[in-house]
């Protein structure tokens, strides 16, 4: 019996698949013997023990039985059926058939189908991807120690859906020292990152054809989950002080007021604005008079550069409309999938339900971890390193650009976060978007904001992240740019 076995695995396992494989598409007939282990073994120059334990896993499994005196045959399979000659492969022949999703699955594949931030670019020598944290090896140090001690002690039953306690008091005394948000244990919602954040949120509060509010620009991953769950996108302006409180949508005849609003308010993304306190408030009275919840994304909010962070928009709001989410991805490292909510009290126990029937809780484990590394002061070392690091990468970017683009880019610089954004004011779009490709055959990989606009964007821009690159890769990345600058001009 010729057999080719896949070499992913065990032996024994890689046997199991290709017998099972034969079985199914008919080379294997029901009722026909398979040969004896000793003459099979020899056959595949495997160990019997190897033929041994794969007729065990596939006897185990129903697909041969064994007869006493006579051997191992294929069971008789009444859905089986002959496969087709060798010379006309079904698989060849067949149309492949779309598969017939839910609205929802149809959304989401299309919005999964769009480009991911940092792919086209993976592999460069320069890639200047925002959002990447610095990277920090007495961290890692310092989360193995405490990943070990939280495993020695681990329990093992299913978490808290709503969260390590220990992990949730740890949150509550870090948001009130440093974002100025007093909330208790029992309103936070430990969740698996800011995507599920607003998973959740639009599994709670929206239904299909809801209108949900986004800054324009803004963080493409939220439209996404918003328009994945069937809602109806409005966009509302950013300039040099943040959203534009006065064209938030008011009363419009025949239009239903917006359910959610989106808000980068601490460091817009991607702009880098603050949003003003004028505007804070004027945002905060339009969100209780319309009805609307305000979701309050504070990405990187730790990080500020000429000055301490600011206070949440969550730590002025009186009427209970702002759910405010943190993450962990950006100040520590992306591979740990925790992050935060500080809901309302009227919000609480339906998202902890939501959470529950979605995965049933975090990890417990690199929960355990995480509120050990706060509890221990290390947590909030690294945030006084980072932010010295991030400092004096971010001066070198500005350096290097001012050094090789000159004129060429109009930088809006916040002072805050882990990137830049930086105008191209004598490109065009089409030549942005060159720009980019010539930068990358020389081992750069930029960002343009263009994608995210809801409306076009009135001209082209690039997200410069700096978090990841030491200064002399910023430069050196730099340089590059200023070259394809000249280039394309």
């Amino acid at each position: 019996m010729f057999l080719e076995l896949n070499g992913q695995g065990p032996r024994y396992a890689q046997l199991t698949l290709a017998l099972k494989q034969a079985i199914l598409s008919g080379r294997c007939a029901p009722d026909s013997r398979l040969p004896p282990t000793r003459e099979f073994a020899r056959e595949l120059g495997v160990s019997r023990n190897t033929v041994l334990a794969a007729y065990e896993q596939l006897a185990a499994e129903g697909f041969i039985e064994g007869r006493v005196g006579s051997g191992c045959y294929v069971a008789a399979f009444a859905s089986v059926r002959a496969a087709p000659p060798a010379s006309k492969p079904a698989r060849a022949a067949t149309p492949r058939v779309r598969a017939k999703l839910a609205r929802r699955g149809e959304r989401m594949r299309a919005l999964y189908d769009r480009s991911i931030p940092g792919r086209q670019h993976r592999g460069l020598r320069y890639n200047l991807q925002y959002g990447m944290p610095m990277t920090n090896p007495q961290l890692a140090s310092a989360w193995r120690r405490e990943l070990g001690n939280a495993a020695a002690h681990a329990q093992t039953d299913y978490p808290d859906p709503q969260g390590l306690r220990a992990l949730r008091e740890q949150v509550c005394d870090y948001l009130a020292r440093r974002r100025g948000i007093v909330a208790a244990p029992d309103d936070v919602l430990i969740v698996s990152g800011t995507q599920q954040a607003f998973t959740l949120a639009a599994d709670v509060l929206l239904d299909e054809g809801d209108r949900v509010l986004l800054e324009d620009p803004h963080y493409q991953g939220a439209r996404q989950i918003m328009q994945a769950s069937g809602a109806q996108i409005v966009g509302c302006r950013v300039d040099e002080d943040g959203l534009v409180t006065a064209e938030l949508p008011r009363r419009e005849s025949g239009k239903a007021r917006p359910r959610l609003a989106l808000v980068t308010p601490s460091h817009q993304f991607p702009t880098g604005a603050v949003l003003s306190l004028a505007r804070r408030m004027d945002l905060l009275a339009w969100a209780q008079t319309s009805g609307c919840w305000l979701i309050e994304d504070d990405y990187d909010g730790e990080f500020r550069y000429d000055a301490r962070p600011l206070a949440a928009l969550k730590s002025l709001d009186r009427t209970d409309r702002v759910l405010y989410i943190g993450t962990f991805s950006k100040v520590l490292f992306p591979a740990l999938r925790l992050g935060y909510m500080v809901l309302p009290a009227s919000l609480r126990d339906a998202f902890v339900a939501a959470k529950w029937l979605t995965d049933r809780g975090c990890p417990s484990i690199e929960q355990a971890a995480l509120a050990r590394l706060m509890a221990s002061g290390a947590f909030e070392r690294h945030l006084r390193a980072a932010a010295k690091s991030l400092k004096a990468r971010r001066t070198a970017l500005l350096a290097a650009l001012r050094k090789y683009a000159g004129a060429a880019v109009e930088v809006a610089d916040s002072s805050a976060g882990m990137h830049l954004l930086a105008w191209l004011p004598r490109l065009r779009h089409a030549a942005a978007r060159k720009l980019v490709e010539r930068a990358r055959e020389k081992g750069v990989g930029l960002y343009l904001i263009a994608p995210y606009f809801l409306k076009p964007s009135p001209r082209p821009g690039l997200l410069l992240g700096f978090a990841d690159l030491p200064a002399a890769d910023l430069d050196a990345a730099m340089r590059v740019l200023g070259e394809t600058l000249r280039e394309i001009a």
